[in-house]
């Protein structure tokens, strides 16, 4: 699919196009016995940092294994200078490739937006964001701030390309946040810095490992909180880290079609604290599936797991543990599910949640992108270092709920909504049947 700054060469192509095939008829009849034909069996782009290669091929009918004469290949040229997005454009044969070496007009695009957005996990939260490309040389930067009377989040990030051959990239990023939800009887605040490598194996694949250090604490406990709580206040913990990572899809770009069978699979190993009294190993597991059931049906089939441990028989902290609900875990409200103690969830060390979602895409029959699904979802969050002298109920506890979904636009702002019923639930589950999440830009 063509980006926006190429709209107006779509609209040109329809009429370069019987242009083209006129400009063929005639430089054939007048030119056959001064021209030479020639067909290549590839199509290169080259210097294109923005606009995809594909598109560039596409917009103007340059392909592989049709033959050209020299005067089309030239409006193949003044079409694509058309469109308005370029310095330059050549095309020139290479043995039995085709290049087309283009120079971008704009080498700095970015954009700077203000939202307002609401999920069930923080609310109504209103956001600022800044990205350029090539902010310094082959650097890509952004920085998104995000606060509502719950929630401060900054996050600042760097990333430059081919760092080391063609293959490996490096990033740095660093965040804060502070957080103190009404429904918990603490607050959290953390920062981190981290450095990073990105290894692109093929196209689908990439490997990352990372070195950072993070600073986080538990503050603020209420004196009427879980006594677990209470012993795990702590004033500040800091120390560096490390993360590997995998990540491999078989779709790129985040395009998901609904004719083929797609899937990603994500995987992350964090060692906290490292050369502390906490160090904490913490691995994250993320998959998904698209099944086709037909044009416009598929099944969507997903698991979310993660561990966390001390290393040295330290205990973990609510800080450091797993507590789903929400949109991970629709049908319980936020941070929802897992052992409880004195009315309020303490997080589990182990978690997992799956989930098996009927979708079917009606943009058909209402001309406008719109999903809808069945879902049934099912797992918990379990398990504690320090139970309170077996006061409290760390065991695994299967949760499960049904329910109805639908994902649609309003003008550019995604909607996606739910209604859940817990089928499986335990006493002091919280629940929370409705959930929506919609985000405007301005």
């Amino acid at each position: 699919m063509l980006p926006p700054l190429f709209a107006p060469a779509v609209r040109r192509t329809a009429v370069l196009f019987p242009a083209l095939a006129l400009i063929a008829t005639v430089g054939a009849a007048q030119s056959v016995g001064t021209q030479s034909v020639q067909s290549f069996a590839r199509v290169e782009v080259r210097g294109a940092q923005f606009i995809p290669e594909q598109d560039i091929q596409m917009t103007c009918g340059a392909v592989p294994n049709v033959p050209y004469l020299s005067l089309e290949l030239r409006a193949i040229e003044d079409c694509l200078m058309s469109t308005g997005v370029f310095e330059s454009v050549v095309l020139y044969p290479e043995g039995e490739t085709l290049v087309i070496e283009v120079q971008e007009l704009n080498t700095q695009p970015g954009r700077i937006e203000g939202s307002l957005s609401y999920a069930s996990q923080d609310g109504v939260i209103g956001g600022l964001f800044f990205e350029r490309y090539n902010l310094l040389p082959d650097t890509y930067g952004s920085v998104r701030l995000e606060y509502n009377s719950e929630v401060k989040r900054a996050i600042a990030r760097l990333y430059h390309v081919d760092v080391i051959g063609d293959d490996i990239d490096l990033g740095f990023r660093t965040g804060w946040e502070e957080i103190s939800y009404d429904d918990r009887s603490f607050s959290r605040e953390a920062a981190q810095i981290e450095a990073y490598l990105v290894w692109t194996l093929t196209a689908r694949t990439r490997l990352e490992a990372g070195l950072g250090y993070r600073d986080y604490r538990l503050f603020d406990v209420a004196p009427d909180a879980s006594a677990l709580l209470l012993a795990e206040e702590t004033d500040s913990i800091a120390a560096p880290y490390v993360r590997l990572g995998l990540n491999h899809s078989s779709f790129e770009d985040g395009e998901r079609g609904w004719g083929t069978w797609e899937y990603n699979l994500g995987m992350d190993q964090y060692f906290w604290n490292l050369g502390t009294d906490d160090e904490l190993s913490d691995f994250r597991f993320e998959t998904r599936s698209y099944v086709p059931l037909g044009a416009q049906s598929r099944m969507l089939i997903s698991l979310e797991a993660g561990t966390v441990s001390g290393q040295q028989g330290n205990a973990t902290r609510v800080l450091d543990r797993f507590a789903p609900g929400a949109d991970m875990f629709r049908g319980f409200a936020p941070r929802g599910v897992g052992p409880r103690d004195n009315g309020e969830g303490l997080g589990g060390n182990k978690f997992a949640v799956s989930s098996v979602e009927f979708q079917h895409n009606f943009e058909a029959l209402v001309e406008a992108p719109v999903v809808g699904g069945v879902f049934w979802q099912t797992g918990a969050a379990w398990g504690l270092d320090d139970t309170q002298g077996g006061a409290i109920d760390d065991d695994y506890h299967q949760r499960s709920s049904v329910g109805l979904s639908l994902s649609f636009e309003v003008g550019t702002s995604p909607i996606s909504l739910y209604i859940a019923k817990p089928i499986e639930k335990e006493d002091g589950d919280e629940e929370q049947v409705f959930g929506l999440s919609l985000s405007t830009r301005f």
